[in-house]
């Protein structure tokens, strides 16, 4: 069976993949007493004379909410769901009706530019953190993988010619951490060419990162903007990357083609055309660049110390925290960014978040990073 066949069959067999189980067993009458009624007026009771309490004695501190409207589901667009929320405002208003039940919000396949005015309106709104996953997870992981390609291939990201292929969602995210990481020759592309301060037709955000990105106000097609250039990122469509504008790069350059489920580039074909390093975002392939690697453990550490918020610098702490599993002397063309698999990098992440978290001031409670990295690894081991 192929791909395609697999995934639907084991969806058939077990009805959906996911299932609900209870932590505490129910055998007779003394546990339902406990568990249901009478029992469970009581902590009713203590969070209403304490609403943060919530977090300690439901499972509010473990939940997160995963948000979206289908409109903008990766690598196949606007597949709508069931229940067909469209309107930003009613998104708005649903999540925040949410905050009560859970620690976090994650956004999921929303559109830009309406998902920019999503999360930030949410954001300024609410008291938990809203984390728009194909932006910021997305940003994350290819940081973190960059950090390793540039590594190995003796690069700085200081001055490494860098082209991001995409300007959506994840695309200015991936160029505004990049910038707020030290990237200072950054040159983002779209549809219409390579962006610049004063581009007639940018949303506010696009507009904004025009102004810290491309100094030199460049101007054409990918294939121009790509030669000589050292990374080239894609979150843009498949198959946009051909071996003329992979071969037409700097020596040792760094590919990631990162469009789902195709990618600009397989990474037999990146490697064939002379990358150095390359990468996509699928799991049959080395160096996947995926936010899978990003989203357990940045919710972990941001609801263990009940921050706010994940902030830019829980962004970056996060990235360098996956990136810093990897001792240099571990680096190898097909191994820049550790496995999805490894045990290390939700608690990792998670202990990097939370100490960040703590030392911006976006924290409720002050929790020992390596308890949090400790209770995670554990988490993982059961």
């Amino acid at each position: 069976m192929n791909i395609r066949e697999e995934a639907l069959k084991v969806r058939q067999e077990h009805q959906g993949i996911l299932g609900v189980a209870a932590k505490v067993p129910l055998k007779n009458r003394q546990d339902l007493s406990i568990l249901y009624t009478p029992g469970v007026a009581e902590p009713c009771k203590d969070i209403k004379a304490n609403k943060d309490l919530s977090f300690e004695i439901t499972c509010r501190g473990n939940m997160v909410a995963v948000v979206t409207d289908g409109t903008r589901v990766l690598g196949l667009g606007d597949i709508g769901p069931e229940a067909g929320l469209k309107d930003p405002a009613k998104i708005i208003e649903t999540v925040k009706l949410l905050q009560p039940s859970f620690a976090g919000i994650n956004l999921e396949d929303l559109s830009s530019p309406k998902c920019y005015d999503i999360e930030d309106t949410l954001k300024k709104e609410m008291d938990i953190p809203v984390f728009h996953d194909d932006q910021h997870g997305t940003a994350i992981a290819a940081l973190s993988a960059l950090i390793g390609a540039l590594r190995f291939v003796k690069k700085d990201i200081k001055t490494a010619r860098i082209i991001v292929n995409g300007a959506g969602a994840a695309g200015t995210a991936i160029g505004r951490l990049l910038v707020n990481a030290g990237a200072a020759n950054l040159v983002m592309v779209d549809i219409h060419g390579a962006l610049y301060d004063g581009m007639p037709g940018l949303n506010r955000v696009q507009a904004e990162l025009a102004k810290n990105t491309n100094k030199d106000k460049k101007q054409g097609t990918l294939a121009d903007l790509a030669k000589g250039a050292d990374v080239l990122i894609g979150v843009s469509g498949p198959n946009l990357f051909t071996k003329e504008i992979i071969a037409s790069m700097a020596k040792d350059s760094i590919v990631f083609g990162m469009a789902n489920p195709v990618p600009e580039t397989t990474y037999a074909d990146a490697k064939a055309a002379g990358a150095r390093v390359a990468g996509t975002g699928r799991s049959d392939a080395p160096n996947q660049v995926n936010n899978v690697t990003v989203f357990p453990g940045i919710f972990r550490g941001a609801m263990d110390v009940r921050a706010r918020q994940i902030n830019e610098e829980m962004k970056l702490a996060a990235a360098y925290a996956i990136a810093d599993l990897l001792p240099e002397k571990d680096l190898r063309e097909d191994f820049v960014v550790v496995d999805a698999f490894d045990p290390r990098v939700a608690p990792a992440v998670a202990a990097a978040v939370a100490k960040t978290a703590i030392e911006t001031g976006v924290a409720r409670v002050n929790v020992d990073p390596e308890e949090i990295r400790k209770r995670t690894a554990a988490r993982i081991g059961r």
